[in-house]
């Protein structure tokens, strides 16, 4: 069987043009946006309810990535087939809820045949389209064009320039339904609570430090080999010095002892409080994670303190934790 090859120069050609048709495009849709692309945000802000998005085909797939992305940046959405809501699933959509039809002709037949029974429910509809005068676009409440001059592809057939359009739409939709409603980076966290973003910004000490017994602590008259035997028996590489209330004094570290035997210093009689640094830094328990991670970054340090409201002692925390917590 002969193996076929692409020729370099004819690739690279229609890649770029692919590129140069779909940029235009939209370009060309950045354009025409208007005073119906208003109304279709104030259309969605008002709605009680979810946006469905619905299409066929190739506009059925940009229509499920434009659900996700409104749902995930702070507009409930799902998608809903409009092949199933003929057979069913038209009972998702209530009153309470606006529908997004995605049709670059406006004509799809499955489409089209669901549009009659959401009007007589009174459900709001958005069309985006590049059928202006299409049964799609004569439904809508309000028509965002989508159209585009040509596809991409050489035929003029396969949807590409006009499905990009439609992904671009859907974006430029989300992002100013996002602005309008206020939406924070915390916000966005909450809805991906599996990413390095969510784990970023919910993620707080108190939930990654170490507490209780794996807490190294001795108290300011501990002898030195008491304070050496915690540090060595708790793995921190640190251990707090406490008074009586459980607040935090000082800490020492194996930065302190190195310094200590460098400067020739007879340990065996020391004691805490005179080989301490005192007050040192420490963070909050309700502290973000990340913030402890920026504040070991700056600081040049690899453990840090965890205090209360009242900055007694309640945990400790080093950069080996926020890697297994994979805050950093």
């Amino acid at each position: 069987m002969t193996r076929m090859l692409a020729h370099a120069n004819t690739t690279l050609q229609l890649a770029r043009e692919t590129l140069d048709i779909e940029a235009a495009a939209l370009l060309q849709l950045k354009d025409r946006l208007d005073e119906r692309f208003v109304k279709a945000v104030n259309m969605v802000l008002a709605v009680q309810g979810r946006v469905v998005v619905t299409g066929m085909g190739k506009s059925g797939h940009i229509g499920r990535k434009i659900a996700a992305t409104l749902a995930s940046t702070g507009t409930p959405a799902m998608f809903v087939h409009p092949g199933e809501a003929s057979h069913g699933d038209l009972g998702m959509i209530k009153t309470v809820d606006v529908v997004l039809a995605i049709s670059n002709s406006g004509e799809s037949d499955e489409l089209v045949a669901i549009l009659p029974v959401l009007k007589r429910q009174g459900v709001p509809l958005i069309a985006m389209t590049g059928g202006m005068q299409s049964s799609l676009a004569r439904h809508a409440d309000v028509v965002i064009d989508c159209s585009v001059s040509k596809e991409a592809c050489p035929l003029n057939l396969a949807p590409t320039a006009s499905t990009t359009a439609q992904l671009a739409m859907g974006d430029a939709l989300a992002v100013a339904l996002l602005d309008a409603r206020g939406f924070k980076p915390e916000d966005f966290a909450r809805s991906h609570p599996g990413g390095s973003l969510g784990r970023k910004l919910l993620t707080h000490v108190g939930d990654v430090m170490r507490k209780g017994k794996d807490v190294p602590q001795v108290a300011p008259d501990a002898e030195f080999t008491a304070l050496m035997r915690e540090m060595s028996n708790k793995g921190l590489g640190a251990t707090a010095v406490t008074g009586t209330g459980g607040q935090v004094l000082g800490v020492f570290t194996d930065g302190d002892l190195r310094r200590l035997i460098e400067k020739g210093v007879d340990l065996r009689s020391l004691k805490a409080h005179e080989v301490m640094h005192p007050k040192p830094r420490t963070i909050r328990h309700d502290a973000l994670a990340v913030e402890a991670a920026e504040m070991m970054e700056l600081h040049r340090i690899t453990s840090i303190l965890v205090v209360d409201a009242e900055g007694v002692l309640c945990g400790a925390i080093n950069s080996n934790d926020l890697m297994r917590a994979k805050v950093i």
